[in-house]
């Protein structure tokens, strides 16, 4: 069977782990319970199609868990934000922001997901969080993450785009988070976010576009956020009055982020060795939404966060890698929610294959760019 097969992938995954498989046509989606429902991947083409989504095999294989951090792989899990910053979910009060003290809370990390429902091309998750920030705020919160298959009217009426492969798969994920603790959830003690990773596999040809509004930085400020791991070369970000270009080709460790004043609703990627454009889509950000800030550091501005981001694995200085694996990114606003109150982030992923002229349509429409100009953006 092919190595980057669904197939091979699906039949991995079922030796380690029960599996939920949602299938409509040639569409497939596996998603794992007990990794909090994550889409783990999904496929075009059933079996033999193109598996979409990084699976981290040595650490499934292994049986272990790690009590910081269990990156099993997936290409749409559910998180919460901010991960560090004086409102962290992520480091314990008076803890130095550094990798020794980060850890992922257990309840997004190793503890299932319930079912509550199943259907062919729809299944539905519950979980009850109780977590405390870095400012010891006690936050009690109440999940449903829903996953539905999308079929070819649903994905004309959510992009508009009439033309559509005849090899894609698409879904969406429904994310809803309630608070049901005593307390309403104020900037001053902190506010959570629904943030939503994918990780994907990379090639030497795969580029990221985030289409952006255009305007100057005084008006919008800056037009793309590198500053993550320092700052990103020519060779892997480019940028121009309306579009990010971002190099994802697994070999150097980066990360951008498109703040809500420069967002659309979609951010996307076009692999031109395996002929697949992915397009990521959300609900339009409005620019003057608070976001929150995950920098590891006490925070001037802890509500000044991106809505979007996307990050590209590479080796780090002692030159292991965990990947290699490309993320596209989401967020939710920072939620300040009274007792009682809920906020739904719901996120939808395509996965295109066809011909170049087919795609590069589509790519036109909602990247703003033809395929010509993503596949010589980074060429040498």
């Amino acid at each position: 069977m092919n190595e980057n097969s669904y197939g091979k992938d699906i039949a991995f995954l079922k030796e380690h782990v029960q599996v939920v498989e949602l299938k409509k046509n040639g569409a497939a989606l596996a998603l794992v319970p007990a990794y909090q429902g994550r889409v783990m991947t999904s496929s075009s083409k059933g079996d033999k199609g193109f598996s979409y989504g990084w699976i981290n095999y040595d650490l499934i294989a292994s049986g272990k868990k790690v009590p910081q951090f269990n990156p099993v792989g997936g290409e749409e899990r559910f998180w919460l934000g901010p991960e560090g910053g004086q409102y962290a979910l992520y480091f314990e009060k008076d803890k130095p922001f550094t990798f020794e003290n980060w850890n992922v809370p257990a309840a997004i990390d190793t503890e299932p997901f319930n079912i509550v429902e199943k259907k062919n091309d729809y299944v539905k998750f519950h979980k009850e969080m109780h977590l405390k920030n870095y400012s010891d705020f006690a936050f009690d919160i109440d999940v449903v993450r829903e996953v539905r298959l999308l079929n070819s009217n649903d994905i004309q009426n959510a992009l508009g785009i009439n033309d559509i492969p005849e090899s894609f798969v698409a879904y969406e994920t429904v994310n809803k988070i309630q608070n049901i603790g005593n307390q309403a959830w104020k900037e001053d003690t902190g506010l959570p976010s629904i943030w939503l990773l994918c990780m994907m596999k990379p090639s030497e040809e795969l580029t990221v576009v985030a289409p952006i509004k255009e305007g100057s930085e005084e008006e919008l400020g800056t037009r793309v956020n590198d500053n993550y791991f320092g700052e990103v070369p020519p060779t892997h970000l480019q940028a121009d009055m309306s579009k990010v270009f971002f190099k994802a080709d697994g070999k150097k460790r980066s990360k951008i982020g498109i703040t809500p004043k420069r967002a659309t609703s979609l951010i996307g990627s076009y692999d031109n060795i395996n002929d697949v454009l992915t397009i990521l889509q959300i609900k339009q950000p409005e620019a003057g939404a608070k976001y929150v800030n995950s920098a590891w550091e006490l925070q001037e501005k802890p509500y000044s966060g991106d809505a979007f981001n996307s990050y590209n694995d590479g080796p780090l200085d002692d030159g292991s890698q965990m990947g290699p694996f490309y993320e596209l990114e989401s967020s939710s606003p920072a939620l300040a929610l009274d007792k009682g109150e809920s906020y739904t982030h719901l996120q939808r992923i395509y996965h295109f294959e066809g011909k170049p002229a087919e795609l590069s349509k589509i790519a036109q429409k909602l990247l703003g760019c033809k395929l010509e100009e993503i596949t010589n953006k980074f060429k040498k």
